[in-house]
């Protein structure tokens, strides 16, 4: 998931979904409420640590922090220097985890093939959308952080690219340069209510339509494959930010074919190969595991 976080366009969610740990996950984040507050008062550290699933979302929260920090220098660099290749990879990561996560879909009825078009539809719309003008209004940073961590907890929405369309990536990364409360408060109160609030619908719509809820989520990662599209050209814009170097941030894609008069088209489709069959493996390895304990 922290590997994930640091590629545009790829999706925390949409690997926790892929490795089968998406609905403890978000059941978890659930549980972070009134009654976590009241045992946080009891001083009942124990039954509290136990009531939010404590050493689940401690190893994963882990993982996710140790992926980062050992990773984004590593896929910095990838991204600036090898940007086809490594977005090839991640493609047919992608693209085979449609198929992975769609076969969890207990049945494919009609209901569930709209929301599976719905899903793709919103997916595709929004890497469409073009950018908004940068608003720094308390309302609407507050709705930045709400919508940015709903996006992320959502498979196959980014939550940097939600924050680009928006148009307030900009000011929220210069915040954090600059330390400014006044982004950074709003921002993170936001990102709070839209993880407790989030977490309580995408638990409730799971159990109460499992099919339509992973099917369109299935339509979220189908979707996002046209940010991943390897064969792409980047626009970009030049933001400056306090005390630092000015930063390059994506407004928008321009797509188009694979050039087969290149060896390089071969390599991307190689490496769109071994991607997908990483996540077959993965997929194959998780339904072993799941025959062993049944």
């Amino acid at each position: 998931m922290g590997a994930a976080n640091v590629i545009p366009g790829v999706s925390g969610g949409t690997i926790a979904l892929i490795t089968g740990i998406y609905e403890t996950f978000i059941n978890s984040l659930k549980s972070f409420n009134l009654e976590a507050i009241k045992l946080l008062f009891q001083f009942k550290f124990k039954e509290l640590w136990e009531h939010v699933n404590g050493s689940f979302l401690s190893a994963v929260l882990l993982g996710v922090g140790v992926s980062i920090f050992s990773l984004a220098k590593l896929m910095e660099y990838l991204l600036k220097y090898q940007e086809l290749l490594t977005m090839a990879f991640f493609f047919g990561l992608i693209a085979v985890s449609v198929y992975s996560v769609g076969r969890t879909v207990g049945k494919w009825s009609l209901s569930s093939i709209i929301s599976l078009l719905v899903g793709t539809g919103i997916a595709v719309g929004i890497a469409l959308l073009a950018p908004a003008s940068e608003n720094p209004s308390f309302i609407y940073v507050v709705l930045c952080g709400i919508v940015a961590v709903c996006s992320m907890i959502l498979p196959g929405l980014s939550g940097s690219f939600v924050l680009i369309i928006m148009g307030n990536y900009a000011l929220i990364l210069g915040a954090i340069g600059r330390v400014d409360l006044g982004i950074l408060a709003p921002l993170l109160i936001g990102c709070v209510v839209g993880m407790i609030a989030f977490s309580q619908l995408i638990s409730w719509v799971l159990k109460r339509y499992p099919d339509q809820t992973i099917s369109m989520m299935t339509g979220f990662v189908l979707g996002s494959l046209l940010v991943i599209w390897p064969w792409k050209t980047t626009l970009t814009e030049t933001i400056e930010r306090a005390g630092k170097e000015a930063k390059e941030v994506v407004v928008g894609y321009q797509w188009h074919a694979p050039d087969f008069g290149v060896t390089q088209t071969y390599t991307a489709l190689g490496l769109i190969i071994i991607g997908g069959v990483l996540i077959w493996l993965i997929d194959r390895s998780g339904s072993m595991r799941g025959e062993e304990v049944a």
